[in-house]
């Protein structure tokens, strides 16, 4: 299997979204806000669109600034959306989660780039930018549900060391159970990707496990930072947001 992929039409780009199209059709029967998932889909295709524009151009130019530039933003992006499920948005929330994201995904990335694979200098986007896309978003995931999930506890008059230990459990629900399912029940990205480009199973199978360690530390090291600094911070402005 060393034959490469063949490139998509747009006709089959959208007979591929056809199922994505029921499922709004879905909220909007039921009230249940199909307005954002529309604008979910849109956005999406456009960014991905976007993307791959971008990625061509970034790949040819191998500029370290410009790979330094495309991670910054990349990361701001994640903070916002990080925040995106709280009322209230305050600096203080939002310096917390980046210090939480740098903590957990920044340093868990140059752990396994520097430490594992040994890549030197860090300046190859082909390896960088996807490496630290899956980091910054699996830490933001588990940020943005920590922290919703800690103010709204804490509303309801829990501790904070008890909030901290139910929203700590409840973020890492889906990190967890991609453990139990990987393998079993759904082959990775990065694992499908590089068996639908013709690399071997067995090797795609060791990168994989190298993808999940990362991921799984970012997220799970962010979260708990985000959920130790933010009581320091606004906890009172966002439990307000949430009554």
């Amino acid at each position: 299997m060393s034959e490469s992929l063949p490139a998509l039409s747009l006709m089959q780009i959208a007979l591929c979204l056809i199922p994505a199209v029921i499922v709004v059709w879905i909220l909007w029967r039921w009230s249940l806000g199909a307005g954002e998932a529309t604008y979910g889909l849109f956005r999406m295709l456009a960014q991905l669109l976007l993307a791959g524009y971008a990625l061509n151009y970034i790949f040819a130019a191998n500029d370290a600034r410009v790979t330094a530039a495309v991670l910054v933003l990349m990361f701001l992006f994640a903070v916002w959306i990080a925040l995106r499920p709280l009322r209230r948005r305050s600096g203080g929330l939002f310096i917390v989660v980046s210090a939480a994201m740098i903590t957990g995904g920044v340093s868990t990335l140059l752990f396994v780039l520097i430490g594992v694979l040994g890549v030197a200098p860090l300046n190859t986007p082909q390896l960088l930018l996807p490496l630290a896309g899956m980091a910054f978003a699996n830490a933001m995931n588990t940020c943005s549900l920590g922290l919703e999930r800690f103010f709204g506890e804490i509303a309801r008059g829990e501790s904070e060391r008890s909030a901290r230990g139910i929203s700590y459990r409840a973020a890492m629900i889906p990190t967890i159970n991609s453990l139990f399912a990987t393998g079993i029940v759904s082959l990775p990205g990065t694992m499908t990707g590089q068996i639908m480009s013709g690399i071997s199973p067995h090797v795609a199978a060791r990168y994989q496990i190298l993808v999940i360690g990362l991921l799984f530390g970012a997220s799970g090291i962010s979260a708990a930072c985000c959920l130790l600094w933010a009581p320091t911070t606004s906890v009172s402005a966002s439990v307000s947001s949430q009554r």
